[in-house]
């Protein structure tokens, strides 16, 4: 399997796949790069060039460009404007294509060949993928590729991009130039419509087809009452999930965390190496590993949601609570991609054609719960909330997590709210226009990709970031060593001590002590570190037996309530990591909105923070 890459090079012939979102252009670069891009089956998932290497039948290297889904060739957004400039050879960087491989949905036909005409007008070399054909034949639409080749002016293939039919056929259509045709229509654009009917007509395919299956699908989950009340029971369940299948192979990583930090501690003898490899690798590394499992769960219930086709519809289901905002549903679709990362979320706003709610769902993307805070969420939950079932069979750990997300999800429509009102753009009715397509049974081929991709990164950042800063803790924890005569643990007199208690005078009117203040630290890298951190200093702290595998019930009798109130309200509203700033920066072209995320976010944690821990004070006396 070759990997992607997402960068551009000048040299080498250029093929570049165009085509409408959701029409199976991405499904199609997989199989035709062997890359593991992600495919998800709704409007705007591509938003950057990405580019993959093919190889034809007769062994010649190709470079493929994925170009973001378009409907026609006058963009209305940043992810459209790439494909045109691409097209017409204005992208900076990369040359214009030697060839485009336009991608038409079988399915349908009229709307996609609007854009094949607009690009043929171009006069680049063209030829047609007409993809879903499987799909379109099981709704009894037979197109004769023949026929359509004839009436287009350029070679057709059959395929199915999911399933890897007509690959062949187009690998060994790409190593014969000579079939390529090159020649632009001359035809003026106003008798597209003109032209797109007499093919249609000479395909017999002019007649409008009656209602589909999906059509009556949508009756019950669109509808304006029942459709939002299944959109939130999905949901619910879903968090509900996390909690209940993850019970048993987060104990089995519990294990063996603890059965290695124990083989480790036998082996090295007493000093700093030991202290380095049992308290700083494995209670580090180890304490946020174990939330693999919730992480990758979650997840695969998203991966369903996006191959089924019912993302779109909860956009269109949302579509009047966001407007209430001042957002269209339009934005959902970013919003709900920034509970795994912010920054993929923040990237997927070039979707969105007008700039003020660009700049908005910017604003408050970082608002929603990103797969980082779950360790955090999942440590506190488990130390101070039982496991126990309520109201017939809810786990109540599941319900406080949900409503955790809820809370970020309220707070980012408050926010989108006050802009709104402050702004006189803000108040502006913006009509969602956004494709539904067909449901269908989620391709397990991608779903695993998409689970694989994940647990890749998640274990990529445990092994690069997450334990580069866990061992710079120790360090920081670690040296120097404690005076003679000193009766408390040495990171007390340790740099991470006297930094943590600085800090604690910021952070102790919201009920954290020293430990959590200096956890905050390093979690400005990334969010998980903050149980890493906390880890790392509770096992140096640690005397008698504690040891780092004791992480949960040791802040379970160490804390009060308040204070794990408390920081679980931190970190709903927490400022964002340094990469998640980094992104907005680059997506914004200056300083100042990213600023002014940090600023309002930070405000927002320690309000809701200083409430929370007063309130529950209060009440739990």
């Amino acid at each position: 399997m070759r990997e992607a890459v997402i960068h551009v090079h000048p040299a080498g012939p250029l093929l570049a796949l165009v085509g409408n979102p959701n029409c199976g252009k991405t499904a199609l670069f997989n199989r035709l790069t062997g890359s593991r891009q992600k495919v998800a089956n709704y409007a705007g998932v591509t938003v950057e060039r990405k580019e993959g290497r093919l190889k034809t039948a007769a062994g010649k290297l190709l470079r493929v460009l994925d170009l973001p889904g378009t409907y026609s060739l006058y963009p209305r957004s940043p992810d459209e404007r790439v494909t045109v400039d691409v097209l017409a050879g204005r992208a900076q960087g990369e040359k214009r294509p030697d060839l485009v491989v336009c991608v038409l949905d079988a399915t349908n036909l009229r709307r996609n060949l609007r854009l094949f005409l607009a690009v043929q007008r171009q006069g680049v070399p063209c030829v047609v993928a007409l993809n879903m054909v499987d799909l379109a034949a099981r709704r009894g639409i037979q197109i004769d590729t023949q026929r359509l080749s004839e009436l287009l002016g350029v070679p057709v293939v059959s395929t199915v991009a999911t399933d890897g039919e007509g690959l062949d056929e187009l690998r060994s259509l790409l190593d014969n130039p000579d079939r390529w045709q090159s020649a632009g229509i001359t035809q003026p654009e106003g008798e597209d419509q003109q032209r797109i009917q007499h093919i249609l007509k000479a395909l017999g395919l002019d007649a409008l087809q009656g209602a589909l299956p999906s059509d009556k699908v949508d009756r019950v989950l669109l509808h304006p009452v029942v459709g939002p009340i299944l959109l939130a029971v999905l949901l619910f369940l879903l968090f509900q999930a996390v909690f209940a299948w993850a019970e048993a192979p987060m104990g089995w990583i519990e294990a063996g965390t603890g059965w290695l930090g124990e083989q480790a501690g036998a082996l090295l003898p007493e000093g700093h190496l030991r202290s380095l490899v049992v308290d700083g690798l494995i209670a580090g590394v180890g304490g946020v590993l174990v939330f693999l499992p919730q992480i990758l769960i979650l997840f695969f219930f998203i991966l369903l949601l996006e191959e089924s086709g019912y993302l779109p519809r909860a956009a269109f289901l949302l579509d009047r609570l966001m407007g209430s905002v001042g957002l269209s549903g339009r934005s959902f679709i970013p919003l709900l991609s920034s509970f795994a990362c912010a920054i993929p979320g923040i990237m997927a706003t070039r979707s969105i054609a007008n700039p003020r709610d660009r700049l908005v769902t910017i604003l408050i993307a970082p608002l929603m719960t990103c797969s980082a805070r779950l360790p955090v969420y999942a440590l506190l939950i488990g130390a101070f909330i039982p496991n126990r079932e309520v109201w017939g069979g809810f786990e109540l750990q599941g319900l406080v997590l949900f409503v955790l997300y809820l809370a970020g999800i309220v707070a980012a429509m408050a926010v989108a709210w006050v802009l709104k009102r402050f702004t006189n753009s803000g108040r502006q009715v913006r009509p969602l226009m956004m494709e539904l397509p067909s449901y269908h049974w989620p391709h397990p081929r991608n779903v695993l990709i998409g689970l694989l991709q994940r647990a890749e990164i998640f274990i990529k950042r445990v092994g690069g970031i997450i334990l580069t800063l866990t061992l710079l803790l120790w360090l920081l924890s670690t040296f120097p060593g404690p005076p003679e005569g000193a009766t408390g643990p040495a990171i007390e007199y340790s740099i991470a001590g006297y930094l943590g208690r600085g800090l604690a005078v910021i952070f102790e009117p919201i009920g954290f002590n020293w430990q959590i203040s200096l956890s905050l630290v390093p979690g400005m890298a990334a969010r998980e570190i903050a149980v890493s951190a906390l880890g790392t200093v509770y096992s140096l702290a640690a005397t008698g037996e504690d040891t780092a595998q004791a992480l949960t019930p040791l802040i379970a009798s160490t804390w009060g309530l308040p204070t794990a109130f408390s920081l679980l309200a931190w970190f709903v509203f927490a400022p964002q990591c340094l990469s998640t700033i980094a992104a907005v920066k680059r997506e914004t072209g200056g300083i100042k909105i990213p600023a002014l995320m940090l600023g309002y976010l930070f405000v927002l944690a320690y309000v809701a923070s200083y409430l929370t821990f007063h309130i529950s004070t209060w009440l739990l006396r």
